[in-house]
This record gives structure tokens, C-alpha cells and sequence, in this order.
């Protein structure tokens, strides 16, 4: 009935319930997006800030056997965050497997979880620009074994973790046949038990495990690390807030120089990636405000 004593020149009232169907969606997903990108706000509403931690061992993350506390160069991060934020910490331990679970369907607000950068992971994630570390593998491999380089791996079964990145070079450029392992302790015992010829995992954490007597027979014989790359913090796609906040902190890191103090207070030597940024930053103007 309206359409029909409307005149057909002016078209009015069909633009404007265009129009108006037009900015409901508009702002429907600008809602969407608000929604999305709520993390930094609900932080601050509850005063606590969740954040994944691998807790495979030193120097990244342990556990204290009677204290239960979480402990570690990751566990420190997440502290300088809470403390730069003005906020309580909790700190979850997850695996190579559920981390990324754990982020999107919201368990935790960020990731601190020896988790590199790849062209991979940015298609489900979001991430701090600025890089805290960087870091490759090493593979731990029993004394005598006559593996002296990577491409000796050819053919070999390799031990690594559920979604490590350091499945696709082994395999697409060495040769290796990949054990994947749920974590990285069930990796490490399939090494002992001849399950693989090597264990492949964070270079650091390797290293650390060779101090340990219990390791003695074993050693880190191949020239370099594996794929070094750039450690972020992660989180959930299109949260721009909490990515540009991290950001400024991160930065911050760099240019105080606490990045190396937290490396070398843990065992984690720092990497020259790691000394150039310090340089790059530490001329900037320090972080004004723990709220901005």
C-alpha cells in the first residue's frame, strides 16, 4: 500500500528503509567488533589479567613441587604485564596442543607460550608487533648417534610437540619423520626409550636439560638452531587494544633493558635479535602511565 501512492520518480522512502537497514548493519558490526575487541577493558573491570604459560621446564616455566607456584622466564613476562597494567596475575598452564583452544574460546587473555611467529599462526591469531625474544630448536640427540647435521636426520624419526613449527622445515626440507607428542615431557621420554633418534624443541630448554645429570649421555651436536624465530604474545583476532597496550609495554622492555635481566636471571642467554632491539629502543621515551 505505501510503495504503491509513493511516486516513482522520488524513490525516497525506499532509499531511506535502505538507508536505515544500511547503518543498523553498520553498526551491528561495529557492535560485533567493540564486542570483540572488549579484552583490555574486561582486564581492568576485573582487576586480573589471565594469561597461558608453557610450563615444560626451565627456563621457560615450572612448577614449584611444594609450593605449586608457577615459575619461570615466562611466568616473569606475564608478572611485568599484571605489574605494568596495575593488576592481579593468573597464569595458566597450557600445551603446545591447546594453547591456541585456550586463547580463542577465552579461557585465557593472552598467550605467553613459546609460541613463534609464523605466517601460519597469523591467520587464526593476533599478536604484539614487537618481539620479546627470538628463538629457534634444538635437537637433543643420544651421544654417538653419527647425526651430525640437520639433513642427517633424512629418513629418521624425530620427536617434537602437537604443533610445534618446527614440523613443517624437518619435514619439508630435512626429511624427517615426525613423532608429534601431546607435550613435551612425553616427547623427551620417547627419546629415552629410542622411540626417535632426536628431540626437537626451544633451543634454550634443550641447553638448560644438558646441566641435568640425568641427560649426560646426550648432547646438542648440529651447528645451529633451527628456524630462529621471532617469541610474540598472542592474542585473539581483531583485538587491537590489548595489542597496541602490549605493544607500548613490550617496547618498554626493550628499552629499559629488563628483557635481558628477566634472560639472564632465568638461564636464557640472550639472543643478538634480542641486544639489537634493547639498542633500537633504548633511546625511547620511557611509558608514561601503567593505565594508559
Amino acid at each position: 500500500m505505501f510503495f504503491r501512492h509513493a511516486q516513482p520518480s522520488s524513490g525516497r522512502p525506499a532509499l531511506k528503509a535502505l538507508a536505515a537497514l544500511f547503518g543498523a548493519t553498520l553498526l551491528a558490526v561495529a557492535g560485533s567488533a567493540a564486542h570483540a575487541d572488549a579484552t583490555l577493558e574486561k582486564i581492568r573491570e576485573r582487576n586480573r589479567i589471565s594469561v597461558g604459560v608453557i610450563l615444560s621446564g626451565p627456563p621457560f616455566g615450572t612448577i614449584d613441587p611444594v609450593t605449586r607456584e608457577h615459575l619461570g622466564y615466562n611466568v616473569e613476562l606475564a608478572k611485568g604485564i599484571a605489574k605494568t597494567l596495575g593488576v592481579g596475575l593468573e597464569t595458566v598452564s597450557v600445551l603446545a596442543p591447546n594453547r591456541v583452544q585456550f586463547l580463542q574460546q577465552g579461557k585465557v587473555d593472552i598467550l605467553i607460550a613459546n609460541m613463534q611467529l609464523t605466517e601460519e599462526r597469523t591467520q587464526i591469531l593476533d599478536y604484539v608487533p614487537t618481539p620479546y625474544e627470538e628463538v629457534g630448536g634444538g635437537a637433543l640427540i643420544r651421544k654417538g648417534s653419527g647425526i651430525a647435521n640437520w639433513e642427517d636426520l633424512k629418513g629418521k624419526p624425530v620427536c617434537v610437540s602437537q604443533g610445534s613449527n618446527f614440523i613443517k622445515p624437518l619435514v619439508e626440507t630435512y626429511g624427517a619423520e615426525i613423532k608429534a607428542f601431546r607435550s613435551q615431557s612425553e616427547s623427551l621420554l620417547s627419546l629415552r626409550g629410542n622411540g626417535c633418534v632426536a628431540a626437537v624443541h626451544v633451543g634454550p630448554t634443550m641447553r638448560t636439560l644438558l646441566k641435568e645429570p640425568e641427560w649426560a649421555d646426550y648432547e646438542l651436536p648440529l651447528p645451529n638452531d633451527l628456524i630462529p624465530s621471532p617469541s610474540v604474545i598472542w592474542v585473539r583476532k581483531g583485538e587491537k587494544d590489548i595489542q597496541a597496550r602490549l605493544d607500548a609495554i613490550v617496547r618498554d622492555w626493550h628499552r629499559s633493558g629488563w628483557l635481558l635481566e628477566v634472560g639472564e636471571r632465568n638461564g636464557l642467554q640472550p639472543s643478538q635479535a634480542l641486544r639489537d632491539l634493547h639498542e633500537k629502543y633504548r633511546d625511547a621515551a620511557p611509558l608514561a602511565d601503567s593505565r594508559q
